[in-house]
């Protein structure tokens, strides 16, 4: 793994104060899952650790699993300001989300803020499935939370590059400014993937300026798909949520798409 490409590198250590993450209302939601399923969690894709910590103070033993070694120092790092009955209630481990194998199995596995959509074939989604079932306890369940693509911005014109959003900026504590534009810069119709690309401009105490990048690919879902991958995994839906206040799909528009699925044991 040591030889994997961190996309995240250039980027980890803006992530906890990019605006829109920082204001995300799902980590009450993942805590109190957490908490309801009275046993081990697994978090796939942990990033820096915006949900994993939490769920720690919250009393649960989790373990956070990543690629990105950036990510990961840096939720290494916030781990250990906290106190000592936190740390050991937290595992961090690097592997690929597809192929791991750990130890014990866990009651929970949670996927927040769609770590799942960067597996862009059905043979990566489906390796990354069936690693989960194999982590689960019998009846063991998985929150997967996807984006709803909305269909109106899908219809738009295919120029490229899209313009997607600028954001508002933000300074970080040793004084740097930092803004940073999301642009859509390639989308594959057929393979339902956006080419997206992550631009933080840096302007630093003295003026100096510098720009760093994270382009990344995403695979975008509708419902039915990811019914049948899970369906196809092992999994029964026991709950699908437009939102992480628990509205149920089709209630607001586009929503996100938070699968609450089941194991089932194969016959």
């Amino acid at each position: 793994m040591s030889a994997v490409h961190d996309e995240y590198a250039a980027a980890a250590e803006f992530y906890d104060s990019v605006t829109p993450y920082r204001a995300r209302q799902d980590v009450a939601f993942f805590v109190e899952a957490a908490r309801a399923a009275a046993g081990r969690v697994l978090e796939v894709g942990c990033g820096t650790g915006r949900v994993l910590i939490p769920t720690a103070r919250a009393g649960v033993r989790i373990t956070g699993l990543d690629l990105s070694s950036a990510m990961l120092d840096m939720c290494r790092q916030k781990v250990a300001q906290e106190p000592e009955d936190v740390q050991d209630r937290v595992t961090l481990v690097r592997a690929d989300m597809r192929s791991f194998d750990l130890r014990p199995k866990f009651e929970l596995v949670t996927t927040p803020f769609r770590p799942f959509q960067h597996l862009l074939t059905v043979d990566d989604q489906l390796a990354c499935l069936a690693a989960i079932h194999r982590h689960l306890v019998p009846g063991g369940k998985l929150i997967l939370d996807v984006f709803n693509p909305a269909l109106d911005r899908l219809a738009g014109p295919l120029t490229s590059p899209v313009s997607y959003v600028e954001e508002v900026d933000f300074i970080l504590p040793d004084g740097r400014r930092v803004l940073r534009h999301v642009r859509i810069v390639g989308r594959d119709l057929f393979k339902q993937v956006h080419d997206i690309e992550f631009d933080y401009l840096v302007t630093h105490a003295d003026g100096r300026q510098e720009k760093r990048v994270h382009r990344t690919k995403m695979r975008y879902f509708f419902p039915y798909e990811v019914e049948h991958l899970l369906a196809r995994s092992g999994f029964a839906v026991e709950d699908l949520f437009s939102d992480y206040d628990k509205s149920p799909y089709g209630s607001n528009y586009p929503g996100e798409l938070i699968f609450v699925a089941r194991k089932v044991e194969r016959s």
